[in-house]
């Protein structure tokens, strides 16, 4: 077995909820797909402050967080990523340059274009369960 530490890369999601039960969602600029604003972990950030920095960075609103909704890890990507509910404090969702349209949408209208890992968290997001999700994705299956 070789002698190599596995080096995973760490996100944070911010799942936004508008008060109809709508999931907001950011279209990227650079890949026709829409995601959850956030993004990797710098150094010195917590997975909590990556996710407040990206939401300000991608849709320029500052976001609470409400809840830890799960940690999903991607073994495949060897990625890990901290799914948070959060509310937006201050400012209105708009455009970035991560970021060309920006809409909310209803559960049962959520784009096709979305990775069916978000999808997967708007799903476990929407039966609002008390209990913190820990899921293994994998693109395989």
């Amino acid at each position: 077995m070789p002698n190599s530490k596995i080096k995973y890369s760490i996100a944070g999601n911010a799942l936004i909820f508008n008060e109809k039960g709508e999931i907001l969602l950011a279209h990227r600029t650079d890949m026709d797909r829409w995601n959850f604003p956030g993004g990797g972990m710098e150094p010195g950030e917590t997975p909590v402050q990556t996710t407040i920095r990206e939401a300000k960075e991608e849709i320029g609103v500052d976001v609470e967080i409400v809840k830890l909704l799960g940690v999903y890890t991607k073994v495949d990507e060897d990625d890990v990523i901290f799914a948070f509910i959060c509310k937006i404090v201050n400012g209105i969702p708009g455009l970035s340059d991560e970021a060309d349209d920006v809409k909310y949408f209803s559960l049962n209208k959520i784009p096709t274009n979305i990775s069916r890992f978000q999808r997967e968290r708007i799903i476990d997001a929407a039966k609002n369960s008390d209990e913190i999700i820990f899921k293994t994705q994998i693109h395989n299956n």
